[in-house]
């Protein structure tokens, strides 16, 4: 990352000192303090992107999207997201990997990306112990139908288990091939498909409560109506594609627009890098 714009008015009044030291300080530089513009660290991205600590009763599940987006709204370019990406944007992405549990993803997103299972990364692997988590996160799956080729190495080896959300209607020969290939099936809905309230609540009684979603769009659609969205972390890529791409989120409409609060902005090649959260 180049540039962290202040956007609270704490961070805003802080000076260079207050914020960790003069002009050898290792801490990433507020534009206009005096610093030359650099790239962050992995390290400096964990501690900007870090989950909220637990409350007095313990960690509750803090669910977080990753999405990018054009400036026309378009958050895929013929299927997929890598050609509105960048460099920068895999940073992000790998970090919001490091610190999380679990990744939760559409099965159609698992189709058209050729989702791999998450690996492991030197540079989160100390954090991650010391945090009590696995190696790297568990990608959870959601699907009605488990139409999905078990088969693929997201099943047959990941590091960490693949998680298959489903409901309690899922075909039985669907559920037993999944679990043939390695997978854990996870009820979270009475019937052919997933209640997402029920989904974190029962990814949160595996004790995973550091959350990852990275869509897609219909998936992204029924976690904001569901209204268990807490945060969405949002890149918006400096492109035009006009078409007729899927937004960020899709589905029927909320009843009312639901206010989120811009907590953080970073700035790279045009490319901004938005966290938001919950009001």
């Amino acid at each position: 990352m180049r540039r962290l714009f202040p956007v609270t008015e704490e961070t805003a009044a802080r000076t260079p000192d207050e914020a960790g030291g003069g002009a050898d300080a290792a801490g990433p530089r507020v534009p206009g303090a005096g610093a030359a513009d650099r790239e962050w660290s992995l390290a400096e991205l964990a501690a900007a992107y870090a989950y909220p600590a637990p409350g007095p009763g313990g960690r509750e599940p803090w669910l977080r999207a990753n999405m990018v987006s054009t400036l026309d709204g378009a958050a895929q370019h013929e299927g997929r997201s890598q050609p509105i990406s960048s460099d920068a944007d895999m940073r992000i992405f790998g970090t919001l990997r490091g610190l999380a549990d679990v990744v939760v993803v559409g099965a159609e997103t698992v189709r058209q990306e050729g989702y791999r299972p998450a690996r492991a990364r030197d540079a989160f692997a100390e954090a991650r112990r010391a945090a009590g988590q696995t190696p790297a996160p568990a990608v959870a799956v959601v699907s009605a139908g488990l139409d999905l080729d078990f088969a693929l190495p997201l099943f047959t080896s990941p590091l960490t288990p693949t998680l298959l959300l489903t409901g309690a209607a899922a075909p039985a020969d669907r559920v037993a091939a999944a679990e043939k290939a390695g997978a854990r099936v996870v009820i979270a809905g009475d019937g052919a498909g997933v209640d997402p309230a029920r989904a974190v609540r029962a990814l949160a009684d595996l004790g995973l409560t550091r959350l990852l979603t990275e869509g897609g769009p219909r998936l992204l659609g029924q976690l904001i109506a569901a209204g268990v969205l807490d945060e969405l972390c949002l890149t918006v890529s400096p492109m035009l594609t006009a078409g007729d791409a899927q937004r960020i989120a899709g589905g029927p409409p909320v009843a009312a627009p639901e206010r989120f609060e811009l907590v953080s902005l970073l700035e790279e090649a045009g490319f901004l890098f938005g966290r938001y959260r919950r009001t």
